[in-house]
């Protein structure tokens, strides 16, 4: 039970294995199943290959960028031209009668610096850029493209696409800026622009042998990274084989290394504390097999590393372990919801699906699988089937807990059941059982009345009417009645209400425990408390005014007594107002749980940030000297401040180790007030919208007892009005598809549906309150996973 409330403690290990002993040592822990391995060269060809690959990809953008200027070189070649009647430092392009675009002259005699910008541009952009260009710098710029004859690849996404060479030429500094901008916000690639026509060819020159020089050293990283995948591939290959032929002995051994002898394999696991015993004895077994005259032995070492987690499972318990990891492997030590949810999920599952007949035919299917579960045709069955018998044991208790809520709704293929006698009489309604002094004050019933009326009421403050209430769920006699979807909306939608409250704030509790476990004492009065008083003084007080009203008002007082609604509103709406409502002294109440309710709401935001600003405030440097494993979120603000924050607590004072593991500039003030907002407004909003979500309990168990009355009225009560001559050769074919129905709609649909919300009620409401899921699987080397890992062969 321990094991499975929280994950167990982890430690990392080395392995000191003599080579002789080494396989026998490895095989030994195969059998027990208790660590698992580091990898520590696949992990340095992982760095490797992402190292080549990136240089390539930097050699390719900067091959690319130069490809582009050589373009735009040779085409803004065409656009201007060198004379010699002009300054040196000017450029003219072609004569007025050759389409000429300016005499240089005239801007020259003005006085005015003639600048070139030039580069490449999208096809699609050249026509608002060419708008933007005029608008922005009132036609003082000669824009001049020209289109590339072939498509280049763009350096920074890869595409390739049509470029367009562009040369804009201007007069001015403060113009020049504004079509600077305005290409880079266009994303044209700009590049520089040679004044001189031997600055061009000389620039071409260079262009040209950089060009030259980068596919060759391209060609030579892409034949280096081909020999790096190579000898990856030949690796992965061999570590099959060997697998293959050695039962995965040696694909452990690959994992570890050896020491400055060479004559010693030094391996890194993780392992359970609990377990190290086992973990010494089968090192001593496997040693005492091979008659090796070293012993192999193993050593703890100290580690800031996140362990991987461990939950031990077995056959009943992985199933709902499976549900909670679909949302995220626990963190390490934190606590597990999949205990809990043992019990909650087919619960809130059945109060969805509640029906004694599809329970019950939920439960034998359910149990037929586990009475098979070692059928060996089971376990090889097509992907559905199977899916079924991994999941046999919540289908089990999702049926069981459906028979439940199925008596408690007394509802059995849309039909009550009459086990121990309705509690409701309708002879005490008869004007004829009563003196004549109570049929003056009460509403009776005579011959008159039953015959010439459709609709009759039963009154429960008449005496002798309702004798009290029925033993188990609900009367049958509400099957009858007209008012019966009525009379069940209403309890079950309070009832809705009350299950999700009691199963956000059991979540909130939960936090409280990781809280205590990672030593943050300091989140418990500044975060889960002030949720509890949020949740409890308004959702909580809605729960009391629910059970308050059943419990007080009796069939007499009914009439008078207040709408939980209209109560609840007011509350919010109209504080200050006196009521008459459900009890005496309610409005002093009620103004009480709104101050405390607004007083949680700051303490909720700035509390927790306050507080690690004065803890770090109040020390120039803080931490503790820390043995074994750091927190699950290690390396986060909030440990920083927790680093202090452990000293105050255990009364100790060791500022110089601190100093070395935390530094004052680590802490974020800003970061951390950022984050608890954050998580205050996703809380306070999602107790509202978060109980609302679970009237899908109320939807969703509606929506299954109607279609159910509708297949009912539909099929098996057309069969059963029948006659009797052709009655039985009706009701058969009836009764099949009644069957058949049943089970692809009732069965598979709806429960599909009941099981996919109840999937989310827990991720959602229930788990965001404490559980984080940030944490990786301990996998373990064992003999029992060879089956399913090493089995298909690596092309």
């Amino acid at each position: 039970m321990g094991s499975l409330f929280r994950s167990e403690t982890m430690c990392l290990a080395q392995l000191f294995l003599q080579s002789g002993t080494a396989y026998e040592c490895l095989s030994a822990l195969g059998e027990k199943g208790l660590v698992q391995f580091r990898d520590e060269q696949l992990q340095k060809l992982e760095v490797e290959l992402r190292e080549v690959t990136k240089n390539k990809e930097k050699l390719r953008k900067n091959l690319l960028e130069l490809i582009e200027y050589t373009h735009m070189l040779r085409v803004t070649k065409t656009f201007v031209r060198r004379t010699v009647e002009f300054e040196p430092t000017y450029e003219e392009f072609p004569p007025l009668e050759n389409d000429s675009l300016l005499d240089y002259s005239c801007m020259q005699r003005l006085g005015a610096k003639l600048g070139f910008v030039s580069g490449l541009i999208n096809q699609g952009k050249v026509e608002a850029f060419e708008k933007m260009l005029w608008r922005v710098c009132k036609g003082y710029t000669i824009v001049t493209y020209a289109e590339l004859e072939e498509p280049l690849e763009d350096p920074e996404t890869g595409e390739v696409i049509k470029w367009y060479v562009f040369l804009i030429s201007f007069w001015g500094e403060q113009i020049g800026h504004k079509v600077k901008k305005i290409c880079d916000c266009y994303h044209c690639h700009v590049y520089p622009y040679p004044n001189t026509a031997e600055e061009r060819r000389e620039i071409q020159e260079g262009l040209s042998t950089r060009i030259q020089d980068l596919y060759t050293v391209l060609h030579k990283t892409e034949d280096y990274l081909r020999q790096v995948l190579c000898k990856a591939a030949e690796s992965v290959y061999s570590r099959v084989i060997q697998v293959k032929k050695m039962k995965a002995i040696y694909h452990m051994l690959n994992m570890c290394s050896f020491d400055v002898t060479n004559r010693c394999l030094i391996a890194e696991v993780w392992c359970p504390e609990a377990e190290l015993h086992e973990l010494r004895r089968a090192l001593e077994e496997g040693s005492r097999e091979s008659g090796a005259a070293l012993p192999s032995f193993m050593n703890t070492i100290p580690t800031k590393e996140t362990p991987p987690t461990l939950i031990r499972t077995n056959r009943f318990t992985e199933g709902f372990q499976n549900i909670v990891d679909a949302y995220g492997v626990g963190s390490y030590r934190e606590v597990n919801p999949a205990l809990f949810t043992i019990i909650t999920f087919p619960f809130l599952f059945a109060v969805m699906f509640g029906d004694l007949g599809h329970g019950f035919v939920m439960f034998l299917f359910a149990l037929l699988l586990v009475l098979n579960e070692n059928h060996p045709r089971l376990n090889q069955s097509q992907e559905i089937m199977r899916m079924f018998f991994n999941g046999r044991y919540i289908l089990l208790l999702m049926g069981l807990f459906s028979v439940y809520t199925g008596l408690i709704y007394n509802d059995c293929f849309s039909k009550s059941v009459n086990l121990f006698g309705s509690r409701w009489n309708v002879s005490a309604m008869y004007s004829s059982s009563h003196s004549p002094e109570e049929r003056r004050k009460m509403v009776l019933w005579n011959d008159s009345v039953v015959r010439h009326n459709r609709v009759l009421q039963l009154d429960p403050s008449i005496p002798g009417v309702f004798q009290g209430p029925y033993p188990l769920g609900i009367d049958p006699v509400w099957n009858l009645a007209t008012n019966r979807l009525t009379f069940l909306n209403s309890f079950k939608m309070k009832m809705s209400v009350i299950l999700g409250i009691i199963h956000m704030t059991f979540g909130v509790i939960l936090g409280i425990f990781n809280h205590l476990h990672f030593r943050k004492k300091f989140n418990i009065y500044l975060v889960s408390i002030p949720e509890l008083l949020f949740m409890l003084c308004i959702f909580g007080y809605l729960i009391f005014m629910i059970v308050y009203k059943w419990l007080v008002f009796s069939a007499e007082t009914s009439r008078v007594a207040p709408s939980i609604l209209i109560e609840f509103i007011n509350m919010f709406l109209f504080p200050a107002s006196e009521t008459n409502g459900l009890y005496p002294g309610q409005e002093h109440v009620q103004r009480l749980l709104l101050v405390v309710t607004a007083l949680s709401v700051p303490v909720l935001f700035l509390g927790k940030p306050l507080f690690l600003l004065w803890l770090h405030n109040g020390r120039s440097c803080f931490g503790v000297s820390r043995s074994g494993y750091t927190l699950v979120r290690k390396d986060s603000e909030e440990e920083v401040s927790l680093l202090g924050s452990q000293d105050i607590e255990g009364g100790s004072n060791q500022m110089e180790d601190g100093c070395r593991e935390v530094t004052c500039e680590e802490f974020n003030f800003g970061e951390i007030l950022m984050t608890q907002v954050i998580h205050s407004i996703e809380y306070c909003l999602g107790c509202i919208s978060n109980t609302a979500s679970y009237l899908r309990l109320w939807a969703l168990s509606l929506a299954h007892a109607q279609l159910s009355d509708v297949l009912w009225a539909m099929l098996m009560r057309i069969g059963l009005r029948v006659d009797t001559t052709h009655g039985v050769l009706l009701l058969l074919p009836m009764t099949a598809l009644f069957a058949v129905l049943t089970v692809f709609i009732l069965l598979m649909m709806e429960g599909l549906s009941a099981f996919l919300h109840a999937i989310r009620l827990h991720w959602v409401e229930f788990q965001n309150k404490f559980y984080v899921g940030a944490g990786t699987k301990f996998v373990p080397f064992s003999f029992r996973l060879l089956s399913s890992k090493f089995s298909d062969d690596v092309a």
